[in-house]
């Protein structure tokens, strides 16, 4: 009985409704046009900034939708290294987390060079320097080979259920010849935004390797997504857009890989997915100049390293995203000192024009970052 898409006649060639995506991809490639065009504007240390931070959300993004939680400053450490930026106090990461920015790295960065089964097993081989999954060895730097069935399932023993039977591992490498083919084919043939989205369906349904299916998907998109800006720096992560919306993302590719070769549903759902990524992203990057002008106005204001990390978390909270404003019993909080202590460098902050106080006195003085004066 063909249950799955890859067993249905006619497969691999996929089909879709372009009249129903169309209006789709014209609002993608507007919210898109919107995002370069303010990338644009801010200059090359403002870029790499942002770049940084997506980076950064991108691996922990891509990992966390695996159920995989990275410890962030580890990422941003090597995020950091990979790109050139200080890494002062921060720790050194981990083979692994250092394996999965190559990977994004290098997908973005050489997204004009080919993809091969080489280059996709070396990738694969980074996500596990130490050749396990957990506590499980695995197959790394090969195509899947076991003839036992790959299921992706959820629920216990005796009461599991299988969302998705991938295809079989004798017949994955004649499945990935056939998927890098139409990788180089589809280059320039295609809409980009959707040909980033067919490969992402198309990788994860052959599943070729024994883990690591999702994280290298995600990467393969972003490189098609590189490909079609012709760009080596994201400034949107599609990862965290994923994670957000991460029910739905395993309900139509499990409804997709169930279904015929019309991928309509998904492709639809991708470009939706994209856009929203893109949206997040115009904030993200408001938020990197508005820290950036901030400085730009106080850089020479002399302070202690506690009020340096009061002030950057107030500026990476962004304008009114710090809850309740800033009051002494906070700052004693974050900046780990006493309560006279707080008071005091609270009161020169304010002296000194970095901080104001909001509306209200007494128990409820709180206080916000002076950003009109971004604006002098």
């Amino acid at each position: 009985m063909e249950k799955w898409i890859w067993q249905k006649k006619g497969w691999p060639e996929f089909i879709w409704q372009a009249e129903l995506l169309l209006p789709l991809v014209s609002k993608a490639r507007l919210e898109q046009g919107k995002l370069l065009a303010k990338i644009g504007g801010v200059g090359f240390e403002l870029s790499r900034e942002a770049s940084a931070v997506v980076m950064t959300e991108e691996a922990i993004k891509t990992s966390e939708i695996e159920g995989e939680i990275l410890n962030r400053d580890s990422v941003r450490s090597s995020v950091a290294k990979h790109l050139g930026l200080p890494t002062f106090g921060l720790p050194e990461p981990s083979r692994a987390v250092d394996g999965l920015v190559d990977i994004l790295v290098d997908a973005t960065q050489n997204y004009n060079k080919s993809l091969t089964a080489e280059r996709l097993k070396s990738w694969q081989a980074a996500l596990f320097p130490t050749g396990r999954s957990g506590l499980f060895q695995i197959e790394t730097g090969q195509w899947r080979s076991s003839k036992e069935p790959m299921q992706v399932v959820s629920g216990g023993l005796g009461h599991h259920k299988v969302h998705f039977e991938a295809v079989p591992g004798p017949e994955v490498e004649k499945e990935m010849k056939q998927f890098l083919a139409w990788w180089e084919l589809s280059y320039g043939g295609e809409d980009g935004l959707v040909r980033a989205g067919i490969a992402h369906f198309y990788f994860v349904t052959i599943h070729p390797f024994e883990d690591g299916n999702g994280r290298l998907a995600r990467a393969i998109t972003d490189m098609a997504l590189a490909q079609d800006e012709k760009l080596p720096t994201r400034f949107y992560s599609l990862s965290s857009q994923i994670m957000k919306e991460r029910k739905d993302y395993y309900a139509i590719l499990e409804r997709c890989q169930r279904g015929d070769l019309d991928i309509t549903a998904w492709l639809g759902w991708f470009l939706g997915c994209y856009t929203r990524a893109i949206n997040g992203a115009l904030k993200l990057v408001a938020k990197v100049l508005a820290k950036a002008t901030f400085w730009q106005h106080f850089g020479h204001v002399s302070l202690n390293e506690r009020q340096l990390k009061v002030i950057n978390l107030l500026l990476n909270s962004g304008v009114g995203g710090f809850e309740g404003g800033l009051t002494t019993r906070k700052y004693v909080s974050i900046a780990k000192t006493s309560r006279a202590t707080a008071f005091r460098e609270i009161e020169d902050l304010v002296e000194k024009g970095l901080l104001v106080q909001n509306p209200g006195k007494g128990r409820s003085t709180s206080y916000d970052l002076n950003w009109e004066a971004r604006l002098d």
